[in-house]
């Protein structure tokens, strides 16, 4: 069944997101704050563009944010919420702290709007191929009612608990990449430099217990020094500095996190800022 919904930001994810949406048969209206890059999801999927969040989400039952950040989050959803009719819900796949996703879910529930933090896993190519991981938190009821829509850019998505949760979530997949990024990179750069085919390593490996994504999709770009593609490294720092803000609070102890997140910081010295995050490999091969 189609359903009217509303897209805002149409960044490297949001852009092929809201086309999976369009594709499914929704009536999708979408805002970017440059309307060029709407101007132009408009061109390959139809639909339609807004020229601000009211009029965006003026007629939509859904209403998805993908933005930049806690300042960026709460600007968009309060925008949003004056606008939007009770009733409504507001779906955010951006990767923010948990503490706004509860501050916007209050906020939201005072206005008669479901809200649910749903930030999502895979990076640019699972947005491309609609085969995202999406974690969500928030109210049953709006996830029952939010869910079939997102499956039509995801192929796995789950309440995970209360308003936050998905957020949180969303900081333990950071933690644990982060740690396997800088693993692989040492793996790769330690097979070249003892004078090891690191191709023919890598496909011995990655039948066992080493195997990961990482390894299965990054190992051999890494060792041919290829960072052009994927997750950015100031993005990886934007949510790793979220991951230790909230660790500090919770009195969780992520030693190699904020290692990593240094060695983070060294790669945009070197000029990686928008470098994928498995140029890691980059630094060890600079010292």
């Amino acid at each position: 069944m189609s359903v009217p919904v509303a897209f805002l930001g149409l960044g490297v994810m949001g852009f092929p997101m809201a086309g999976h949406l369009k594709t499914k048969g929704h009536d999708v209206t979408v805002f970017n704050r440059s309307p060029e890059k709407a101007a132009r999801w408009q061109s390959l999927y139809g639909g339609h563009t807004a020229p601000g969040i009211a009029q965006a989400v003026g007629g939509a039952r859904v209403v998805f944010a993908c933005v930049g950040n806690d300042a960026d989050t709460r600007e968009v959803a309060l925008s949003a919420f004056a606008a939007m009719a009770p009733g409504g819900i507001y779906v955010d796949h951006t990767t923010a702290s948990a503490r706004v996703a509860k501050e916007l879910a209050e906020t939201a529930k005072a206005r008669g709007v479901g809200f649910l933090d749903a930030p999502v896993s895979g990076g640019q190519a699972g947005a491309e191929k609609g085969l995202l991981t999406i974690m969500c938190g928030g109210e049953a009821e709006v996830y029952a009612r939010a869910e079939p829509l997102m499956n039509a850019y995801a192929r796995s998505v789950r309440l995970l608990g209360e308003a936050g949760s998905g957020q949180l979530t969303k900081m333990v997949n950071q933690i644990c990449i982060a740690g396997l990024i800088q693993a692989l990179a040492e793996g790769m750069h330690f097979a070249k430099a003892v004078g090891l085919d690191a191709q023919a390593v890598v496909d011995v490996i990655a039948k066992g217990a080493a195997q990961s994504w990482q390894m299965d999709n990054r190992a051999l770009s890494m060792i041919e020094g290829r960072f052009d593609f994927g997750f950015a490294v100031e993005w990886m720092r934007k949510d790793l500095s979220i991951c230790l803000e909230a660790a500090r609070e919770a009195g969780a102890q992520l030693p190699v996190t904020a290692l990593v997140d240094q060695f983070y910081a060294d790669v945009e010295a070197m000029g990686g800022r928008r470098w994928d995050t498995s140029s890691l490999m980059a630094r060890l091969k600079a010292r």
